[in-house]
Parts: C-alpha cells; sequence; structure tokens
C-alpha cells in the first residue's frame, strides 16, 4: 500500500507555459507520461505545456490531467484539451 501512496502522492514543479512561470501539481505518473510525450515529440516539457495551456478551458493542471488521459488512450492527436 506504502508504494501506491508513493506513487499517488502529487508533485508540485515550476512549468513555464507561454512564457510564463507557473506551478503544476500532477502525480509522478502523469509527470513521467508528460516528459515521455515530450520527448517523442523531440520538444520541451515547457513547449507541450505551452501547447496545452493554449487549448485549455479549466485549470492547467487538470488540463494536462486530460490531455496525458487521451494520450494514453490513444485518442490524443492534438485535439483541443477540454476539462
Amino acid at each position: 500500500m506504502e508504494n501506491l501512496e508513493l506513487k499517488l502522492a502529487s508533485k508540485k514543479r515550476s512549468v513555464v507555459a507561454a512564457g510564463h512561470r507557473t506551478s503544476v501539481t500532477l502525480e509522478p505518473v502523469l509527470w513521467s507520461e508528460l516528459r515521455s510525450m515530450a520527448a517523442t515529440r523531440r520538444i520541451s516539457v515547457n513547449d507541450l505545456v505551452t501547447r496545452i495551456d493554449r487549448q485549455r478551458n479549466g485549470s492547467l493542471s487538470s488540463a494536462i490531467r486530460v490531455y496525458v488521459l487521451q494520450h494514453m488512450r490513444g485518442l490524443q492527436k492534438d485535439a483541443p484539451v477540454t476539462t
């Protein structure tokens, strides 16, 4: 159970979205997948977060969660993010 709690414990990190520094809180598995997605696209995490930020309707953290989930389900093709 302790291992699951560590995986679910949110981590706050600073990112730059559209030139503005902000904090985003995500679970470690989501940070890992976000980094992987950025690497696959050969862009920085900040660049990917900027793309998500431009499409979002809700909070940035929520938009990132939805974006990563859609990607993991095979639905994400740079479509607009709705939260």
